[in-house]
């Protein structure tokens, strides 16, 4: 026990003996006056005499004199005064606390309680014995106030008036165990808690805290911090609320939405933050801002700090008071990677069950000793493989213990896939229900394209990896309500590369891609497009990865005159897609073989516009090599020049004639020889509606069934 704990505990039960000096008193005054304090049962029936007794005399209770407690204040503060300064307590508050709290310090009490219940079963005082045992009159209003439902003690839920059913005087009083247990010592969170407790922290480097920790200090009480994705709004405000001098306590306000008495809950953890000094950090502000008003009004009523932090915009109608509002930082590029170093250093060395010992212990028989800390090698930059992800703090942690366990399991030698599949699995897994999921598998020597083509690639790439720097630290995006997102346009007829492209950049950059057919976005009913487009953004911003919006004309069209209903509620579609990708911080990928069609004011607000040619006869023999392999079996009569220069057709369209080609070997067992070649040929133009002319398939036409 320590010294602190040991001043509180003494305190307590110094104040409990001069509660013990008047129950005393109270006990002789009863066998004062009973007639017959020996009888066994009493307290579980009333004799005839006992009732005319009670009847005949003056009153039904005599009380002594409340004893006399010295007020003289403790050499040191204890928790009872800090509470009783924190929730505003009088000395009738404290001694009624204390009277009923002894009980849980001191078991002959519920014996003595039961004696003057007169009832052996009630071994907590009653409201009415409370005031008795302070020398109050049961009449006294304004004692009978100080245990009113809006008095400081049942308020700040110090005390719990129970047996409702009976009548006031007649109520139980019980402390509950959470409050019992801070008077002596112990800080550990109610229990009720447990499942909505968060452990936001303090994270340096993130933001400058200074000015919000000043707020606080000059009674500054409700903040909202607006934040976008990759915001650090817990760890910022976590670390104002330290510096401040607070405790922080946080709140997962979506697990909050969850709980089956969540008005309960957030009692009992505002009760938590007053006993420990705390502040508290609520996130995510979206999970309860449209469905549970109720509660952020609880919440900004609070009587400490209390920050709010999530996307949503302030509602005036949450509080009566306004808020200081602020926007969340970001994690800073060099935060960033320390952080990461930091969790990745503390989780590697962490000892896991079964795994070898840390350095310093033996290992176990036959089991080869793991290093407290792994160091990274030079070949991983992890600024550089992070810079593309927007990321809080906690997932970066979380990332990097993520590559801690791979590292372990893969030999323990970090790798740069190692920090993408960690940073990767913090995506939030919502938008996998509205796009297709693709993890890359190709790079940037699967692409043959024309020189400008994959130079603009290169470009949309490192707008993507350096946006951090470009649009945060220099401000080259001020103003308009733009994000920090990267939006290029991919114009060009069908199978020349456009998906393939943004495969490889997000390979490249060590994102998934998620594609989005736009055609299946359409919805005929009014609105029901902008809903649907919304929440696919909405999910795309828990998400670290390329967006890729296919058949992107289908609602990207041209705007056009209003002539009627249809022209009108087109056009709202377009300008609300207009407004969403500018304030969209992703990055974005937007397909369509029909760029003719796309307005220019939307073109406008794109960063690239990137043109996929049909490949010209060399490339065409580039892809064919590729897409017939090495592993299948060709016949030594296969004239794939001849097939580069005379059948013009797109990379995806080759690949299919390969494909099919393929399955034809198979089935005959024999090598693809030029025969079966051409027959795959037909079919693709069959497919395609095309007509197979003689200047196409020049001496192979005979070959055609």
């Amino acid at each position: 026990m320590t010294t602190e704990d040991d001043a509180n505990l003494r305190h307590l039960l110094a104040r409990a003996t001069a509660v013990e000096q008047r129950v005393r008193r109270a006990v002789e005054a009863r066998q004062a006056t009973d007639p017959d304090p020996d009888d066994a049962f009493r307290g579980l029936y009333l004799t005839d005499d006992t009732v005319t007794r009670l009847l005949d005399s003056e009153e039904a209770r005599a009380f002594p004199s409340p004893v006399p407690y010295d007020e003289e204040a403790p050499a040191e503060p204890t928790r009872l005064t800090a509470l009783a300064d924190e929730f505003g307590l009088t000395a009738l508050d404290v001694e009624i606390l204390l009277i009923t709290l002894v009980p849980d310090l001191d078991d002959r009490f519920e014996a003595f309680y039961g004696y003057l219940n007169d009832d052996v079963t009630r071994r907590r005082p009653s409201i009415g014995l409370a005031l008795g045992l302070c020398g109050l009159s049961p009449a006294d209003q304004a004692a009978r106030g100080r245990l009113s439902a809006c008095s400081p003690l049942r308020e700040g839920r110090l005390l719990l008036v129970e047996d409702m059913d009976r009548p006031f005087l007649n109520r139980a009083l019980r402390v509950p165990d959470r409050v019992a247990a801070h008077l002596l010592g112990d800080d550990t969170p109610d229990p009720r808690l447990a499942d909505l407790l968060a452990p936001w922290h303090a994270v340096p480097g993130v933001g400058d805290p200074v000015p919000l920790a000043r707020a606080f200090a000059h009674d500054i009480a409700l903040v909202h911090l607006r934040e976008d994705q990759g915001g650090a709004g817990t760890a910022f405000a976590a670390s104002a609320l330290t510096r401040a001098g607070h405790r922080v306590l946080g709140l997962d306000l979506a697990r909050l939405a969850e709980d089956p008495a969540p008005a309960e809950a957030v009692r009992s953890l505002v009760r938590e933050a007053r006993l420990t000094g705390a502040g508290l950090v609520c996130a995510p502000l979206d999970a309860v801002s449209r469905d549970h008003p109720g509660l952020l009004r609880l919440l900004t009523g609070t009587p400490v700090p209390t920050v709010l932090v999530g996307r949503a915009p302030w509602d005036a109608a949450w509080s009566a008071v306004p808020p200081l509002l602020l926007h969340a930082p970001r994690v800073d590029p060099s935060t960033r990677a320390a952080l990461w170093a930091d969790a990745y250093d503390d989780a590697y060395g962490a000892p896991t069950p079964g795994a070898a010992p840390a350095s310093g212990a033996a290992p176990a028989s036959g089991a080869a000793p793991v290093p407290a800390t792994a160091p990274v090698p030079d070949m991983v930059d992890v600024d550089r493989l992070l810079s593309p992800f927007l990321l809080t703090p906690e997932q970066i942690t979380r990332a990097a213990r993520s590559a801690a366990q791979a590292t372990h399991l893969e030999g323990g030698t970090l790798t740069p896939d190692h920090v993408r599949h960690g940073a990767r699995a913090q995506n939030a897994a919502g938008l996998d229900r509205l796009a297709r999921r693709i993890e890359p598998s190709v790079t940037w020597d699967d692409l043959v394209l024309p020189p400008d083509t994959h130079a603009q690639l290169r470009e949309l790439t490192a707008r993507a990896r350096h946006r951090d720097r470009v649009l945060g630290e220099w401000g080259m995006r001020p103003g308009g309500g733009r994000g920090r997102g990267v939006s290029a346009l991919f114009a060009g007829d069908s199978g020349t590369g456009k998906t393939m492209s943004a495969e490889v950049i997000a390979a490249d950059l060590g994102l998934d891609l998620y594609t989005v057919d736009l055609a299946t976005v359409i919805d005929k009913y009014v609105g029901e497009t902008e809903k649907n487009l919304e929440r696919i953004f909405s999910e795309a911003a828990g998400v670290n990865g390329v967006l890729l919006f296919d058949e992107a004309d289908a609602i990207f069209g041209k705007r056009s005159d209003v002539k009627d209903a249809h022209d009108r509620y087109a056009n709202v579609e377009s300008a609300y897609l207009l407004q969403r990708m500018e304030s969209f911080d992703g990055l974005a990928i937007l397909a369509t073989n029909l760029r003719a069609n796309l307005d220019d004011a939307f073109t406008r607000r794109l960063d690239l516009v990137v043109d996929f040619p049909v490949p010209d006869p060399g490339q065409r023999l580039v892809l064919w090599e590729r897409c017939l392999g090495p592993a299948l079996p060709r016949g030594s009569d296969l004239d794939l020049a001849f097939c580069a220069e005379s059948f013009e057709l797109a990379g995806g369209n080759i690949r299919s004639i390969a494909v099919t080609a393929a399955y034809l070997a198979a089935d005959t067992g024999e090598p693809v020889t030029m025969p079966t070649l051409i027959h795959a040929i037909q079919r693709e133009y069959q497919k395609l509606g095309r007509l197979t002319l003689a200047s196409e398939f020049g001496p192979y036409l005979k070959l055609l069934g």
